[in-house]
């Protein structure tokens, strides 16, 4: 998969995305990683990218024509009109099904938007999606565009080294993740839960199954609404609110 930023700070984008499972999924060739710089199609002899808003107001915009060239030069390499996401807070919030959906394409240009915005017609010429990362404002789009690229990437075949890594993760099926525990058995008088310790697979996998829709009960009870569960599991949830017996009890 191929992943082009369009930034005024590419330097920026690529030291953070360089790293870490990421960076060797790159260096594996399961990703590609481009950062563009805006400013090298600036016509300005010092490569100005921005300009005063007509109308007034405070800040600048950065202009048309820089963004428009930078992304026509990506367009010229791939030799065909890719998805186009905006990074802004006006666009809808990203989300683990965004990250699925967006890692079936080839290709993915991200635009980084800094000062007060880019000029609204190159938005209206080339730009498919509206993205946010959540209701505030940041100084770039930079940011929000590796958080972006990192949950899309993690969505590749190849680039977990195990594929259950990524079915498991919280937000699938709309819950969050169970708690999980490491070497020693006891830490500070906090034991692991014997279960864990048990072997028996069908019990571990049943009380992660719990924990998780506890947790999300717990910490985002918004997700319930449109959480993939049975009808047994949501009779024991209306019928142990703030308790924590396990399904299990149920069949006793």
């Amino acid at each position: 998969m191929n992943f082009y930023i369009l930034t005024l700070f590419p330097e920026m984008v690529m030291d953070g995305l360089n790293t870490s499972i990421i960076g060797r999924a790159a260096e594996a060739g399961l990703l590609r990683l481009e950062a563009v710089n805006i400013r090298d199609y600036s016509a300005n002899k010092h490569h100005k990218v921005d300009d005063y808003p007509y109308g007034g107001g405070a800040g600048m915009l950065m202009q048309a024509q820089p963004v428009y060239d930078a992304y026509q030069a990506v367009l010229g390499r791939i030799g065909r009109k890719p998805r186009c996401i905006y990074v802004t807070p006006q666009g809808r919030t990203f989300s683990q099904k965004d990250a699925k959906r967006f890692a079936k394409e080839s290709d993915l240009v991200f635009l980084c938007g800094h000062y007060e915005g880019i000029d609204e017609r190159v938005l209206e010429e080339i730009v498919t999606d509206y993205v946010s990362i959540g209701d505030y404002v940041l100084t770039g789009g930079e940011l929000p565009a590796m958080v972006m690229v990192d949950a899309i990437s993690r969505m590749v075949p190849g680039v977990l080294g195990n594929q259950e890594s990524g079915s498991a993760e919280s937000f699938e099926g709309s819950l969050l993740e169970y708690p999980q525990y490491s070497r020693p058995e006891e830490w500070r008088g906090r034991r692991v839960p014997e279960v864990l310790l048990s072997g028996h697979h069908k019990n571990i996998e049943a009380w992660r199954r719990q924990q998780s829709i506890l947790r999300t009960r717990e910490r985002r009870p918004d997700l319930l609404a449109q959480a993939e569960l049975t009808d047994k599991e949501r009779e024991w949830l209306k019928e142990g609110m703030g308790k924590r017996q396990g399904l299990a009890e149920k069949d006793k």
